[in-house]
């Protein structure tokens, strides 16, 4: 296998990989041995015709395609070694000579990591950021207590925003009802957007009993292609209307809570642990805001397929995730109405934010000639194996120390240009 390596505009490269003839003749003969037994020729039995008698009925690039993608992938991994270049997509393929007795001849057109121009990036101006808590937040954070252990009571009036009604419903499309339109004893929250718009604000003032035609016009961009943009009318029954009923803010309050026996200790305790999120919220967001400065100082040209695989990656995460909760992209695309290209675009911003901060973070670590120690990466393994509750020798065998080093190295210039910047 040769290589040979071009450099484009917008820090884009296309290697040109060449593999032997001797090996893509191997490919095609593993190609025929995996399909022979799908071919039928007349006068051999199933999987007994040679393979030149195959290549001549059929034509001679049959086992091609199978072949091709047998070799490329492991040749095209070892062309990326052999070049050197510090590649940062995938690559786009496109064959170039596949012949009988020739060489196998494919190009990859890759992104490389683009060069960072550092603009100022030490004593950056931002605007000040307060950890102070305040008794709003206090409040706030009691409120959100009290709607966890509120009850749902069942009243005798009409809905208001804000309640719970059970109802009975069937929605149709000219006369015809349509699937997933109809549903029995269904809790619906008024004012929670569930629904189409405009279905919720046609219950509020709907009391038990009540039977309602809510008519609705499906969104143009609705992900059922057969309802998009259309009227319908749904049928629907109220059976009951439920509210709320917050418990009262008191010394019993905070029993029932916590293990204090009064509201001001409750409130005290409360305050302190507001104290310490509020502190690593601002320390998060006074990082996030030298960034943005330190970046903006900055010039680097971001190859386009670079943003795509960071978009793919940030969408195999997000699967991931889903899967760890019993879910399916299928499923939440389903029920979020959206497409793959419109998640990959509500991505892009985040993933292009993503690699700015990283390859300036990075071109700071080269300036200041960061280095991170062995001892603070056993140190680091220590305390994840603490966090974890794990062996530090388990967690060390899971470590990519080389990534674990570059994301501290990574993590310490951000420190250094946060404890360096001036708050106005």
């Amino acid at each position: 296998m040769s290589v040979q390596v071009e450099k484009l505009e917008n820090n884009m490269a296309k290697l040109t990989i060449e593999v032997a003839a001797e090996e893509f003749v191997a490919a095609t003969k593993k190609a025929y041995n995996k399909n022979k037994n799908q071919i039928s020729v007349q006068g051999f039995r199933k999987g007994k015709a040679p393979q030149a008698i195959i290549e001549k009925l059929y034509g001679a690039s049959i086992f091609y395609e199978d072949a091709a993608n047998d070799l490329i992938p492991g040749a095209y991994e070892a062309a990326a070694k052999e070049s050197g270049l510090d590649i940062t997509s995938y690559p786009s393929i496109d064959v170039v000579q596949v012949e009988k007795g020739k060489p196998f001849i494919f190009t990859a057109e890759v992104a490389l990591r683009p060069d960072v121009e550092l603009g100022e990036y030490k004593g950056v101006e931002i605007e000040k950021v307060s950890a102070e808590v305040t008794e709003e937040d206090i409040e706030a954070e009691i409120k959100k207590v009290q709607e966890q252990n509120a009850r749902e009571v069942t009243v005798d009036r009409p809905a208001e925003n804000g309640d719970t009604v059970m109802i009975d419903y069937e929605g149709s499309v000219d006369g015809e009802l349509f699937e997933g339109g109809s549903a029995e004893g269904y809790g619906l929250v008024l004012g929670s957007g569930s629904f189409i718009p405009g279905f919720e604000d046609q219950l509020i003032g709907a009391s038990a009993g009540a039977d309602v035609d809510v008519h609705v016009t499906f969104p143009e961009a609705y992900h059922a292609d057969d309802l998009a943009g259309k009227e319908a009318l749904f049928k629907v029954k109220v059976h009951e209307v439920k509210t709320k009923d917050y418990p009262i803010v008191d010394d019993e309050f905070a029993q029932d809570v916590s293990d204090f026996d009064t509201l001001e200790e409750y409130k005290e305790d409360l305050k302190k642990n507001l104290a310490e999120k509020k502190v690593q919220e601002a320390k998060a967001e006074k990082q996030q805001k030298v960034m943005n400065v330190v970046v903006g100082n900055a010039k680097m040209d971001i190859p386009e397929a670079m943003v795509r695989k960071s978009t793919d990656d940030m969408m195999n995460q997000y699967a991931q995730e889903l899967g760890a909760q019993g879910l399916s992209m299928d499923v939440y695309f389903k029920y979020t109405g959206m497409t793959p290209q419109q998640l990959a675009e509500q991505l892009k911003p985040q993933a292009l934010a993503n690699i700015k901060n990283r390859l300036v973070l990075d071109a700071i670590v080269a300036a200041e000639n960061i280095e991170i120690t062995d001892d603070e990466i056993e140190a680091e393994i220590q305390r994840l194996a603490e966090s974890w509750n794990m062996e530090a020798d388990k967690v060390r065998s899971y470590m990519d120390v080389d990534l674990m080093r570059n994301d501290m190295s990574a993590q310490k210039a951000l420190e250094m240009i946060t404890d360096a910047a001036v708050e106005k």
